[in-house]
């Protein structure tokens, strides 16, 4: 690596620490010739998982999208930010282990579906009524019948 300071090609690690929960990694450098000091940092590069939505358009993968989704579902419930967070980790884990760099946006809407009914049937409905698109009463109760007769094993995601 180059010395940001006279660009000599020959630098040395003189400290290493994992940060941000194991995820990068932050090393301190120095250069051999001028022995200027700088700080550089290390972290997977992750391939970009593509969205297809409905009308055929394209855009990345969206943590905070999906997050931002279920807080509106699980608004004024009692399920925890932590929690909201697990699941988002956890579908995007499921997407990523899949392979495929694109995915369908009914794909990421059912996961997000699967998991909301074992966390909070309420929240489940309100995500589902924005999803489907809920045309009238006749979808929302045959949705409701879906969910009631769904044993709790259904339910359960891991």
């Amino acid at each position: 690596m180059k010395c940001p300071a006279c660009q000599h090609n020959g630098t040395r690690v003189v400290d290493s620490r994992p940060i941000d929960e194991m995820k990068s990694i932050r090393r301190r450098r120095e250069c051999e010739s001028c022995s200027y000091r700088f700080t550089t940092f290390e972290k997977v590069e992750e391939m970009p998982l593509i969205v297809v939505k409905k009308d055929g358009s394209r855009e990345e993968f969206s943590r905070e999208k999906v997050l931002r989704g279920l807080i509106r579902a699980c608004e004024k419930r009692p399920v925890s930010l932590e929690v909201l967070e697990e699941v988002v980790f956890n579908i995007e884990k499921d997407l990523r282990r899949a392979g495929n760099p694109e995915v369908k946006s009914e794909e990421v809407g059912e996961l997000v579906m699967n998991r909301l009914a074992s966390i909070d049937e309420v929240a489940y409905v309100r995500f589902a009524s924005v999803y489907r698109q809920f045309k009238d009463i006749t979808v929302f109760i045959d949705e409701l019948k879906d969910l009631l007769n769904k044993s709790p094993e259904d339910k359960k995601i891991d």
